[in-house]
């Protein structure tokens, strides 16, 4: 489970499985690459970080506000090979990232100034691990009317676990049969999917794909022999 003392004491190397050193940034370089983001941050305005995947249910951070929002010129995809965390090297998943075209619907969240350093560092060693995102400052439409300029961590597509074919039938039997320390990938896609529905959000991505690995799991309805997915934390 994720959370924030797990986070803050996690050592890289082991607590999400076993990843390839090779990929694995250090604490100086994901301390680079935070620096160098927030020296792009426009104006010194407030930090909004946007939520598509796990950071909507789970964002292990306290915001001042939440607001749903939308992301223009990018949709969901799972083109992320998922090797720890909740799939392994001989048994690889598929993580949620974000590609070029479309939009996407998710979760803005304000963060407080007096905690920002420590918050993003947190942020940083959760989806930085392996440089697979490239934070890139963005503008949202909120669900309110306002327009901001939120952090969003967008798919690498050079980076080496990055997957270009996202088609259901391909990484559906992936998510069905992975899982590691953090659980099951499955239950990512059960969560995400309960999330987005909770807040009345679709996106082409997931019903195909929720369908097969239903399928492909032998269940019907949200739950496997009682385990109901909408609260699995990532």
């Amino acid at each position: 489970m994720l959370t924030r003392d797990f986070l803050r004491n996690a050592d890289c190397k082991t607590a999400f499985g076993s990843i390839d050193e090779s990929m694995l940034l250090t604490s100086e370089q994901r301390s680079a690459s935070l620096d160098c983001t927030l020296a792009k941050r426009p104006d010194n305005s407030p930090v909004w970080i946007f939520g598509y995947g796990s950071l909507m249910w789970n964002p292990v951070f306290e915001s001042v506000e939440s607001c749903p929002a939308t992301l223009h010129g990018f949709h969901r995809a799972f083109c992320l090979r998922l090797t720890a965390g909740r799939g392994t090297q001989d048994q690889p998943g598929r993580m949620l990232a974000l590609k070029e075209g479309g939009k996407t619907t998710g979760l803005a969240f304000c963060l407080p100034e007096e905690k920002l350093r420590e918050d993003l560092e947190l942020l940083w060693k959760r989806e930085m691990l392996t440089g697979c995102y490239c934070p890139t400052w963005c503008e949202l439409d909120l669900n309110d009317g306002r327009k901001v300029t939120a952090l969003v961590f967008i798919m690498n597509p050079q980076h080496p676990l990055f997957e270009a074919d996202t088609s259901y039938q391909v990484i559906a039997p992936l998510i069905a049969k992975a899982s590691g320390p953090l659980g099951t990938n499955a239950q990512y896609l059960f969560a995400l999917e309960k999330e987005l529905n909770s807040y009345g959000m679709s996106d082409d991505c997931m019903s195909e794909l929720v369908n097969q690995v239903r399928i492909l799991l032998g269940l019907s309805g949200n739950s496997v022999g009682g385990l109901q997915f909408g609260g699995i934390t990532p």
